[in-house]
């Protein structure tokens, strides 16, 4: 059974949209946690990769340990460069937004914010600096400034194949949409897909892409959530529960923080130093791999390691993508990225 990330699998939507297709580039402005209820995760592991808009300091260093392939940048979007007021959300980082009623809004959740200024580019300029002339999909989710980052776009230079945008007012649970939605529309995007919370549109020239959405919001329960797994050194049942394990020791929370020499000699201190320096068998990376990397086995090939030694080859896995992800999942349960008791 697959994973989702997202809040509202939106992920796997997304991946039945794009079945088949080779790895693409995304924007995901409102990043969030980089695994915890996130957007374009799922994608990230499937070999895309992207820009990702996540103005909270904590977060943001977080996709360099995690996902170091993606560009993550610590700033606003908005309808014009130049600086703008942040409202952090303590906690409940999903709740933080450059709209400081909605900020306020939190309150009733027993949090707080703290305001800050930070630097604001546009959409466009954005697209413009880093050189998106493909973009697959765009996904924006801030708590209330949506207008503001659309109306920042050129949609006639950088035209994304999939729009989604969360259409829920924060705090009202009212649709929100009326706000911003004539600015897509005009822009040549039509409404395809409402998944509960967000909007979702395509543009005309992608309009083919229609008939891969399902009739209805995929059932829930088709999919495994990695919210549901809790926290994996106490779950047998989750996805990283071995490798947590292996890890007891270090801190949860600042494992995808911790540098790869200390979790290797974690991981290794076990293995004679005899056998570190011996050439890989394929058949133990592969036990290895099954072992470590929780759901994403499948993405560590150990024929790639022909001819490493064993400690070569096991810093290779350790330095993967899959890795740095499983620590990621290991971390969500207890650094913020999902709020659980304990």
């Amino acid at each position: 059974m697959d994973l989702s990330y997202a809040q509202n699998m939106e992920d796997m939507h997304l991946a039945r949209l794009f079945e088949g297709e080779p790895a693409g580039f995304y924007i995901d402005v409102g990043g969030g946690h980089p695994v915890a209820d996130n957007v374009s995760l799922r994608s990230y592991l499937a070999g895309w990769r992207g820009i990702v808009i996540e103005p909270q300091a904590a977060l943001h260093r977080l996709y360099g340990a995690v996902r170091p392939r993606d560009i993550a940048l610590d700033v606003l979007v908005g309808r014009s460069a130049g600086e703008a007021a942040f409202h952090a959300v303590d906690r409940l980082h999903g709740f933080s937004t450059m709209v400081e009623a909605h900020a306020r809004g939190a309150a009733e959740f027993g949090t707080s914010y703290v305001t800050e200024r930070k630097p604001v580019t546009t959409l466009a300029a954005l697209c413009a600096d880093q050189g998106a002339t493909r973009i697959d999909w765009l996904k924006i989710d801030v708590e209330g400034a949506e207008a503001d980052v659309l109306a920042g776009h050129d949609w006639q230079r950088f035209r994304p194949r999939v729009v989604l945008i969360e259409a829920i007012a924060p705090g009202t649970m009212e649709p929100s949409h009326a706000a911003w939605e004539p600015m897509l529309l005009a822009a040549g995007y039509r409404f395809a897909f409402f998944d509960g919370l967000n909007r979702w549109y395509l543009a005309d020239e992608a309009a083919g892409l229609a008939a891969r959405f399902p009739a209805a919001y995929l059932d829930w329960g088709s999919v495994r959530h990695l919210y549901d797994h809790g926290r994996a050194r106490e779950r047998a049942d989750h996805p990283d529960h071995a490798l947590a394990s292996a890890l007891a020791g270090l801190e949860p929370a600042a494992l995808p923080l911790i540098d790869r020499d200390t979790i290797f000699g974690f991981l290794t201190k076990n293995i004679p130093a005899e056998d570190l320096v011996r050439p890989a068998d394929s058949d133990m990376l592969d036990r290895f791999a099954h072992l470590w990397l929780g759901s994403e086995p499948h993405r560590f090939d150990p024929d790639a390691h022909g001819g490493q030694s064993l400690d070569a080859a096991l810093r290779g896995l350790i330095g993967s993508d899959p890795f740095r992800v499983a620590l990621g999942r290991i971390a969500a349960a207890h650094d913020g990225g999902f709020i659980m008791e304990g």
